[in-house]
């Protein structure tokens, strides 16, 4: 019976965080490379054949590439760890050193591969458009990506006060435990959803769709590291579910138990680059067949009525959250004064 368990929990583990969630990113990878190269082939770049600015997007993943594989290093040479609360802040932190060796990488490439000056399509028009510009549109992609990963791991983190609101309102009963987390859920949102609307201002403003389209890869560019820390967790488990099963030593699984806590919670890290990711790819692959088909006519490709169908969706979760909040307080207080006066009185 232990057997069929722990098999059952690693494959649900493998298909669920590993498989499930690569290709999730690697489905916004593609679609977001496609989309750049797209808009690209009907700019300067595809009309006088720069063939190596031509392939900005694809350079920009190869850098990632080198650069997650860079990061690695930092947590199995050059910082080691060798305490069981060091190994969430050793997981965050790769992030962290992959964003910014990311901005220097992609400040380097934009400096070589693109010429100091070139045009984008812009809907009927060629945008002129500068190499530092467009090092901008890719760099607030990614420092928002990093942004909506960090505010996930804020909100789905027991190591916070929103996570430790929703376990001490469990003391009441499942009643305020449902609204409170609830509410947690829709307040998480609100930075998110600010972080996107941001990186497509900035990004249009400066390149239209196709700065939109590298501010999306911008974003997944060190999705390679951002897998790797949301991988910890399942594998962990799966390591600690077959050393238990094998009856190994209760050191082994302890060790794996540790791995898995902090994957668990830096898992959403994970789960937020995804879902942020997925509304700036939309985007750029409906900006890239709106230029490519030659369509001027769609009112919601204006980057600012987009982000305000976006701000106007969120802003009923950010209401609900705070009145939901201000119920569940309510009850948990009422919950405790009822309990207080059949004790005591």
């Amino acid at each position: 019976l232990l057997c069929i368990q722990v098999i059952a929990d690693n494959v649900g583990d493998n298909v669920g965080d590993i498989a499930g969630m690569g290709s999730d990113l690697f489905g916004s990878y593609a679609e977001a490379s496609c989309a750049a190269l797209v808009v690209a082939s009907i700019s300067s770049f595809g009309i006088n054949h720069e063939f190596t600015a031509m392939l900005f997007p694809l350079i920009i993943s190869s850098v990632g590439l080198l650069v997650c594989l860079l990061t690695t290093l930092f947590a199995t040479d050059f910082f080691e760890i060798k305490l069981v609360k060091e190994i969430e802040p050793a997981l965050k932190k790769q992030l962290v050193i992959s964003t910014v060796l990311m901005t220097v990488g992609i400040a380097i490439v934009s400096w070589i591969a693109l010429p100091s000056t070139f045009t984008i399509f812009n809907f009927g028009e060629q945008k002129v458009v500068k190499n530092w510009q467009l090092f901008l549109c890719v760099s607030v992609g990614l420092w928002a990506g990093l942004i909506i990963g960090f505010i996930t791991e804020y909100y789905t983190s027991n190591a916070y006060s929103p996570m430790q609101d929703v376990a001490d309102s469990c003391r009441t009963g499942a009643a305020t435990n449902v609204i409170f987390g609830l509410a947690l859920g829709y307040k998480s949102v609100i930075i998110p959803i600010f972080a996107i609307a941001i990186s497509i201002f900035v990004s249009f403003s400066f390149a239209a769709m196709y700065g939109v389209a590298v501010a999306a890869l911008g974003m997944l560019s060190t999705i390679a590291t951002g897998l790797a820390i949301d991988a910890y967790g399942p594998i962990s488990d799966n390591a600690g579910g077959i050393a238990e099963m094998a009856g190994m030593s209760h050191r082994i699984r302890e060790r794996t138990d540790a791995l898995d806590a902090a994957g668990n919670t830096t898992a959403a890290i994970g789960k937020g680059f995804a879902i942020g990711s997925a509304a700036l790819v939309s985007l750029a692959l409906f900006g890239a067949f709106v230029s490519r088909a030659g369509v001027t006519t769609v009112d919601v490709q204006t980057p600012k009525v987009f982000i305000g169908l976006i701000v106007g969706a969120m802003l009923p979760y950010w209401f609900s959250a705070m009145t939901m909040k201000s119920v569940g307080s309510a009850a948990l207080k009422m919950v405790e004064e009822v309990r207080r006066q059949f004790n005591t009185i």
